[in-house]
């Protein structure tokens, strides 16, 4: 869903000696900037809430001189950071191919190229490689502006003309754009809209319809739309577009998408824990809209469909959610909804694709912590004669169904990876069960996956609950207490399940431990697990962060003095909140993109995201809900006392943690801090919510952030 306040979890991270420094170094901000800091201070405002007023120049003012006093305590460790970066590079495979997918027409991949953060398309008649042509070229388009994104990008049915969005600001706000493949010229046929896009099946020689999302003013995707374009030769005129569906409650969010089959578009309406879906015949985009699934207070739903039957992935009997199917020509009849795959209580069914054989069916394992991918061959009297899960290479691990555009096939390819194991791409054969890696991330250097090793405990939190908690390290010191850098994030059911940095591999080569607390409020182990820390729950995701970090030092796997947190967006309420109520347990703290002000950004409706998030903290215009909200909030409970040294970023132009967040936080933070350690604030002025949008520019970012961490955590390279 799109209801997210998140950024994905994603962590930024020589294999050499190493030594453990006696102290950190003293850092610390001149007394100019002191200074300056105090000059930004109202006495009539101790909030900081003037920094709401972004067309005030003394807000851009204030994060320019809070950028500088980041980058003089900084400098020391530039040459660090440097070495880090060029660490980074030399272990990553810089020019990158990616698999080539056929569609009806023409295979499609992506090349990009050693010195370049964007990818270039390219395509080639399917069975004609020799006639391949690249056919789109980021990189050039993205030489235009100092921010680039694409947002979607969709083909028709003849896959001759490319229709894409992009943002080439970082507010999230997207243009959409059209070109006739492959040489035509671009043409922007709309602005202001969401990023998402979904042609019908209605193409003739002459036309074809594009559905697209726009937003409301607090940048809620309300509406569908319907744009009919008319083709001549090299070029696309848009028509008059259309609404086809409108949202009125604020809490609800819309988005668009098509079954694989191809004959139905899907409008799905939903907040954070309610949904609908409604109908629309794929090739006749104009005709009324059908409600497969009418909403109901608490029920979350998705569709899939298979000629002649729709599937619903259903939590109206269980948490734990159960399909269901129906006939098509039952469609209206409520009643005739039959189970397929009952609810089970050590289970959580999380996604369902269909196929013309049958279906697969992500499943959660709730006391495993770990996803299967379930497959369910269907006979012509819709039994099933095939129930089985995939085989894993190895647990805890990840493995995602990739792109499979033919409803009809049966090689699925998947996408494998783990905290030691590098992603890999297995094309499996369903006839067979022969199973045949066609692609593997390549890593160089001397820090290789059977030099690492992966471990999961079990934190016993205040109520007896027990916290997975994931960890990675050199195995030549395993059994010894490393620094340790824990990440958590908790949050909207999302799970953080196990994947692969070569960034972090900078870290681990220093001897830093990596852990991950798999705390309530995400998905790990199930839709219960996320349940158990949302709304009036949300107490136990800070309790099992600092169980985790606990059980870290008596397991033996960290040092006690010499554990960061780190937290991004909604892990920033975390980590945030957690140094406010055990600043001692953790020697530094990384704040990304932080959602810190959680009650006045929640009692605000015109903000972006705020009135969708109501099923996820809770409406602050019930005062107990306002109490609740403020007994956690990290901005509200910061208070004089001796915190670690923390490094916070923000972006400007963040639409779902507004810039001034992370920079009151730091404001009211530095005026309370006691101790000698820095507080660090730096904001990103041409980025949004996700950061830098070129891989290079993001790579340095991030070792930046990681010659921090090193710091924090005592280790400096032996020269």
């Amino acid at each position: 869903m799109l209801l997210i306040r998140v950024l994905s979890p994603n962590i930024h991270f020589f294999y050499g000696t190493y030594q453990l420094t006696k102290a950190q170094p003293q850092h610390k901000p001149s007394s100019a900037i002191n200074h300056n800091f105090n000059h930004y201070y109202h006495p009539d405002d101790p909030d900081w809430h003037w920094l709401e007023d972004a067309k005030d120049p003394k807000v851009s003012d204030f994060l320019l001189a809070a950028n500088a006093q980041h980058a003089e305590w900084f400098r020391p460790l530039e040459p660090l950071a440097e070495k880090l970066y060029e660490g980074h590079l030399a272990r990553r495979e810089l020019a990158v191919t990616g698999l080539e997918t056929a569609l009806d027409h023409f295979t499609f991949w992506t090349v990009t190229d050693a010195d370049q953060d964007y990818p270039c398309w390219w395509r080639y008649p399917n069975g004609q490689p020799e006639q391949r042509e690249c056919f789109f070229n980021l990189p050039e388009r993205a030489a235009q502006h100092e921010f680039f994104d694409i947002g979607d990008m969709a083909l028709p049915a003849d896959e001759q003309w490319l229709a894409w969005t992009e943002d080439t600001q970082g507010d999230e706000r997207f243009s959409l754009w059209i070109k006739r493949l492959p040489k035509g010229s671009a043409h922007c046929l709309l602005k202001d809209i969401g990023p998402g896009l979904c042609w019908a099946e209605d193409q003739t020689d002459t036309g074809a319809t594009l559905l697209f999302t726009r937003f409301d003013a607090t940048q809620r995707p309300d509406s569908v739309w319907r744009l009919p374009l008319a083709f001549d030769q090299d070029t696309a005129t848009a028509l008059p577009e259309a609404l086809v569906y409108r949202e009125a409650d604020p809490e609800f969010w819309v988005g668009v998408g098509k079954t694989r089959s191809r004959q139905w578009l899907l409008i799905e309406s939903a907040s954070k824990d309610t949904s609908e879906v409604l109908l629309l015949a794929a090739e006749a985009p104009d005709s009324p809209l059908d409600c497969l699934h009418p909403r109901q207070p608490g029920v979350e739903a998705s569709i899939e469909h298979r000629p002649g039957f729709f599937y619903r992935l259903h939590n109206q009997q269980s948490a734990h959610f159960q399909l269901d199917v129906i006939e098509e020509s039952r469609i209206s009849q409520a009643d005739a909804w039959q189970t397929l795959i009952e609810h089970n209580n050590d289970t959580t069914l999380e996604g369902v694709d269909a196929f013309s054989w049958g279906l697969v069916i992500a499943e959660r394992d709730h006391q495993q912590a770990q996803v299967y991918l379930r497959r369910l061959v269907l006979d012509q009297q819709h039994k099933a004669t095939v129930d089985e899960r995939l085989a894993l290479p190895e647990t805890p691990c990840s493995q995602l169904l990739e792109d499979a555009p033919h409803f009809d096939t049966t090689q699925l390819r998947l996408r494998e990876e783990s905290f030691t194991q590098l992603p890999r791409w297995v094309e499996l054969d369903l006839a067979t069960l022969e199973r045949r890696v066609i692609k593997t991330q390549p890593l160089h250097g001397d820090l290789q996956p059977e030099h690492l090793i992966s471990q999961r405990i079990w934190a016993t939190s205040h109520d007896g609950e027990k916290v997975p908690v994931s960890i990675v390290m050199r195995a030549d010191l395993a059994g010894q207490a490393l620094p340790t850098l824990l990440y958590g994030y908790g949050a909207y059911g999302e799970p953080l399940d196990p994947w692969f940095s070569i960034a972090r591999l900078e870290l681990l080569s220093r001897g830093i431990a990596f852990a991950v607390a798999h705390v309530r409020g995400g998905g790990e182990r199930g839709e219960p697990w996320y349940l158990d820390g949302k709304m009036a729950n949300k107490e136990n995701s800070f309790h099992d962060f600092l169980a985790a970090r606990n059980a870290l030092v008596s397991e033996g796997v960290s040092l006690a003095d010499r554990i960061l947190a780190c937290g991004a967006s909604a892990g920033g309420l975390l980590v945030g909140t957690c140094l406010n109520r055990a600043p001692q347990a953790f020697c530094g703290a990384v704040l990304d993109v932080p959602f810190v002000d959680v009650l006045r950004t929640m009692q605000n409706p015109e903000l972006p995201l705020t009135t969708a998030e109501y099923s996820e903290w809770g409406n602050p215009a019930d005062a107990s809900v306002a109490e609740r909200i403020q007994g956690y909030s990290p901005i509200d409970n910061i208070a004089p006392r001796h915190y670690p040294a923390i490094w916070i970023e923000g972006s400007w132009f963040d639409t779902r943690v507004s810039y001034w967040e992370p920079a009151k936080y730091y404001a009211r933070l530095r005026q309370c801090q006691q101790g000698e350690a820095p507080i660090m604030l730096h904001t990103d002025m041409s980025s949004g919510h996700g950061g830098a949008s070129g891989r290079f520019k993001a790579w340095r970012e991030a070792a930046r952030q990681d010659a921090f961490i090193l710091w924090a955590l005592g280790r400096t390279e032996t020269e």
